[in-house]
């Protein structure tokens, strides 16, 4: 069996729901612990639309590695948690993912293996980006954030975006959607803005830890505003 990647967006409307869903990054851990074939998870908040560090409280998302597709089909079918998510959110979007490659760390480990059952014919691709800013750089650091960050409005490229994170400020993750690997590329490495964000990265060493994931995103359930309907 080969591992799968699930990261699951909620979005609340009434305020009502919106405390519930912050009370469940501390009461959802417990049921998530017991979830059978759940190797890793992370319960995470979202910042505002642009990577604002500030908190944008009407969508979660809950980051899940799973040992094996079925594994992550019992959940999603058959979990009284999930159905709790469910009646309390106006959307929710699952993203199914292989993990093409992985470097670093996330709190000390690897959590993404490589699949062996990557498509080749499926042009899309997903990023999970994850770091946690040193303390003392963390003014430095957002500060140049929307600089390195400006390529990506309009990209055409670009499917969909979100910032997301267990702590605000300091521990920050991104999640972006791509057509395909090209644009992918062009953004990574052809963006003086984005080229000058690592030689950044490097000088000032603003990271305690990093890790950067590449995925093949293969199947979703759910609709997301902006998101246009994919052929999984």
């Amino acid at each position: 069996m080969s591992q799968v990647t699930t990261l699951t967006f909620f979005r609340y409307a009434s305020f009502m729901n919106k405390v519930w869903a912050f009370g469940m990054m501390q009461f959802a851990h417990k049921p998530l612990a017991k979830q059978k074939g759940l190797l890793h998870y992370k319960l995470m908040g979202s910042g505002k639309d642009g990577f604002n560090p500030f908190a944008d409280w009407s969508v979660y998302a809950l980051l899940q590695v799973w040992e094996s597709e079925e594994a992550a089909n019992r959940f999603f079918d058959t979990s009284t948690l999930y159905q709790r998510y469910v009646s309390k959110t106006t959307q929710q979007w699952v993203i199914f993912l292989r993990s093409i490659k992985a470097k670093g760390t996330w709190a000390g480990v690897t959590p993404f293996v490589p699949s062996s059952e990557i498509n080749s014919s499926n042009p899309y691709i997903a990023v999970i980006t994850r770091a946690t800013i040193k303390p003392k750089m963390l003014r430095t650091f957002w500060k140049y954030v929307p600089i390195s960050q400006a390529p990506l409005k309009d990209n055409k490229g670009l499917l969909f975006t979100k910032g997301i994170g267990e702590v605000p400020f300091l521990q920050m993750a991104t999640f972006s959607l791509w057509k395909d690997k090209q644009s992918l590329m062009d953004f990574a490495y052809k963006s003086r803005e984005h080229a000058e964000a690592i030689a950044k990265t490097r000088s000032l060493d603003w990271y305690n830890e990093e890790l950067f994931s590449r995925f093949e995103p293969y199947r979703s359930k759910g609709t997301w505003d902006g998101v246009p309907s994919l052929p999984f």
